[in-house]
C-alpha cells in the first residue's frame, strides 16, 4: 500500500510544497543579502529549507560528530556525493554558516542561481586552468567572519552511491588559507533521490562529521601538489571508513 500511496503524496503534496518553499527561500535569501544581511540570510533560510525538505519526503536524519566542530571557526567541509539530498543534509544539519562551492551550471537554475550568487556562493569554472584558479581565489576571499566552505570533491553525483575520484580545488583552498579539512560521510541520499530519478523515496539519512584534518601537520615539508594529494587521500579514506557496507 505504501508503494502506491507515497507517489501520490509526493506528486500532490510534497513536490508542490517543495517548489513553493524553494521559491520563497530563494527570494528571501536574495532580498536579505542584497540589503546587507548576508551573514544571516545566506545561511538560515537555506538551513530551514533543507530541514523542511527532509521532512516533506519523510526521511529521518541522524547526525554524528557535531562535537568535533567549534563555533566561530572556519573549515573546509568535504563530503561524498551520493545524490541530490546531499545538499539538504549538509546545509540543513551541519550547524555552522557555510558558503557552497558548486558547479557553474547551477547558476542557470531560475531564482536559485541568483540567490546563490547573492549569498556569496562560489560557482566553479573548470573551462580552463586560469578560470579554475579564479574560482579558487574567489573561494578564499569568501572565507571570512567565521564562514566555512562546503564542497563535494567528486564534482558530480555518483551513479552507484560509491565514491569517485576527488578533484583538488577545495584542498588547495584549505592549504592556502591554513584551514582544517573536515571529512563528512553521507549515507542514504542515494536511496532517496539518485541521479536520473525525479521521484524522491523516503529512506533514513545519516551524516557523520569526522574530526578535522590539520593540513599543515599532515603534509609538512612536501611540495604543493604532493601536499594536496596527501590531504585529498586522507580525506577520502576517512569518508570511506563510515560508509554503509553497500557503498564501500
Amino acid at each position: 500500500m505504501a508503494k502506491l500511496l507515497y507517489p501520490i503524496y509526493f506528486i500532490l503534496i510534497a513536490l508542490p510544497l517543495f517548489v513553493l518553499l524553494t521559491a520563497l527561500t530563494a527570494l528571501l535569501t536574495t532580498v536579505g543579502c542584497l540589503l546587507g544581511g548576508e551573514r544571516v540570510f545566506s545561511y538560515y533560510p537555506g538551513m530551514i529549507w533543507s530541514r523542511l525538505t527532509c521532512l516533506l519526503v519523510l526521511s529521518p536524519v541522524h547526525v554524528r560528530g557535531r562535537e568535533h566542530l567549534q563555533r566561530g571557526r572556519s573549515y573546509v567541509f568535504a563530503a561524498n556525493h551520493q545524490g541530490a539530498f546531499d545538499i539538504f543534509l549538509v546545509y540543513g544539519f551541519i550547524g555552522l554558516p557555510i558558503k557552497w562551492m558548486m558547479k557553474a551550471g547551477l547558476e542557470r537554475i531560475p531564482l536559485v542561481g541568483y540567490a546563490c550568487r547573492a549569498a556569496g556562493f562560489i560557482f566553479v569554472d573548470n573551462s580552463s586552468p586560469r578560470a579554475a584558479r579564479r574560482s579558487i581565489a574567489e573561494a578564499e576571499r569568501r572565507l571570512k567572519d567565521g564562514f566555512s566552505l562546503a564542497v563535494f570533491p567528486e564534482g558530480s553525483r555518483s551513479k552507484t552511491g560509491r565514491m569517485g575520484r576527488f578533484k583538488k580545488g577545495a584542498f588547495q583552498v584549505a592549504l592556502d588559507r591554513g584551514l582544517p579539512v573536515v571529512p563528512i560521510t553521507l549515507n542514504g541520499p542515494y536511496h532517496v533521490l539518485p541521479i536520473g530519478r525525479w521521484l524522491a523515496w523516503p529512506h533514513r539519512l545519516e551524516m557523520v562529521i569526522h574530526p578535522p584534518i590539520d593540513c599543515g601537520a599532515l603534509a609538512e615539508g612536501e611540495d604543493e601538489f604532493a601536499r594536496m594529494q596527501q590531504v585529498a587521500d586522507r580525506t577520502r579514506e576517512t569518508i570511506a571508513s563510515a560508509l554503509w557496507p553497500e557503498f564501500r
